[in-house]
């Protein structure tokens, strides 16, 4: 396992030599109504929010993305040393490998070196089905996060030599561990979104947040693609434009949700962060850019990135007249003709494949 948790990183981090970004997120899409007369000043925006019970300067978040190998121990610690300083959120990869063995539990006890910040354990769907929820609380409680992240990764899995092929049940397990209370949970995909009848059934089921992580950004078939011979590649890569992208699904359901619904899928940039609150979405999570920035220039690469998306969505907020988070949800975007298509297509398809579900 820690072998595929090391090359799974080295292939993300590797630009030059792996593509692993397919697809639009949609946000070139959207669009701010500028305004000339703002009336206010850079000294009255304010970005701050409140998050799992912190109040935190900017809606970002560092997204699960690694852990399990040296690798990512490293960058893991980097990345909650970061966070920290900026005071921003930050989740790790699957504890997974927690219940195989505990030699390997610093690398995963980020809350030590953050402190001051919401920090959020991992674990996939299939694991919260078949583990014990009992050793699950324990495990968490250990830990000492703010809440448990369950992704949910079927496509992943289909082309992972050794994933996972049962996906039956993982809902109703999500819900009776929801039912102990023991920490809030986060549901999130892994890129290829939640469609917005799916997110009802989430937060229905007790979940405290739901991540779209939609498509457009890390498509992790092709990451699994180049682990596989050519034969097996050919087939992931008919997956290359799969997924249901990150502002669409936003746009169909976040204001349907209010304060319940997270973003992260292909965010590249303060905009991009920007356009999600402006969608509904309560905090915006990036996974592919932060790993980047601790794996090039470590603690200072993560800080550097913070800084330019808060500078870039400050000065969004004052050139669309949003003086807090609060009026920037209230913001309308100017949507392409496409984009409005693809929202009600959503709507319309997942309205008709929930009626047949009941």
């Amino acid at each position: 396992m820690a072998g595929r948790k090391a090359k799974h990183l080295e292939i993300c981090v590797r630009a030059d030599e792996y593509e692993v970004e397919t697809g639009s997120t949609g946000f070139d899409q959207l669009r701010f109504a500028h305004r000339s007369l703002p009336e206010l000043n850079l000294d009255q925006i304010d970005t701050s929010t409140r998050f799992l019970d912190h109040s935190v300067p900017l809606p970002i978040f560092i997204s699960s993305m690694t852990g399990g190998s040296a690798e990512g121990f490293r960058a893991n610690k980097d990345l909650a040393r970061a966070a920290n300083q900026a005071g921003i959120p930050v989740g790790m990869g699957s504890i997974r490998i927690l219940f195989r063995t505990d030699e390997v539990f610093e690398h995963f006890h980020l809350k030590k070196i953050a402190p001051d910040v919401p920090v959020m354990a991992n674990i996939g769907g299939v694991q919260i089905r078949d583990l014990s929820h009992d050793a699950l609380a324990e495990m968490v409680k250990r830990l000492e996060v703010d809440a448990l992240v369950v992704h949910l990764n079927p496509g992943q899995e289909l082309f992972q030599p050794e994933g996972d092929r049962d996906f039956a049940g993982i809902r109703d397990a999500i819900r009776r561990f929801c039912d102990r209370r023991a920490i809030p949970v986060i549901v999130k995909e892994t890129g290829f979104g939640i469609r917005p009848s799916e997110i009802a059934a989430l937060l229905d089921a007790g979940v405290r947040y739901v991540n779209v992580a939609g498509s457009g950004g890390t498509n992790w078939v092709k990451v699994e693609a180049h682990r596989m011979d050519d034969a097996q590649r050919a087939a992931a890569m008919e997956f290359d434009e799969w997924g249901l992208p990150t502002a669409v699904v936003l746009a169909a359901c976040a204001h349907r949700f209010p304060d319940r619904v997270l973003s992260s899928g292909g965010l590249r940039n303060g905009l991009d962060v920007a356009k999600s609150i402006a969608l509904g979405a309560t905090m915006a999570g990036m996974a592919l850019p932060f790993i980047r920035a601790v794996t090039a220039d470590g603690v200072d690469g993560v800080l550097a990135l913070v800084e330019r998306i808060h500078t870039v969505l400050r000065s969004a907020m004052l050139l669309s007249g949003a003086a807090t988070i609060a009026d920037l949800q209230r913001t309308p975007l100017m949507q392409s003709a496409p984009f409005r298509d693809s929202v009600s297509e959503l709507l319309r398809v997942d309205t008709a494949a929930s009626g047949e579900n009941r």
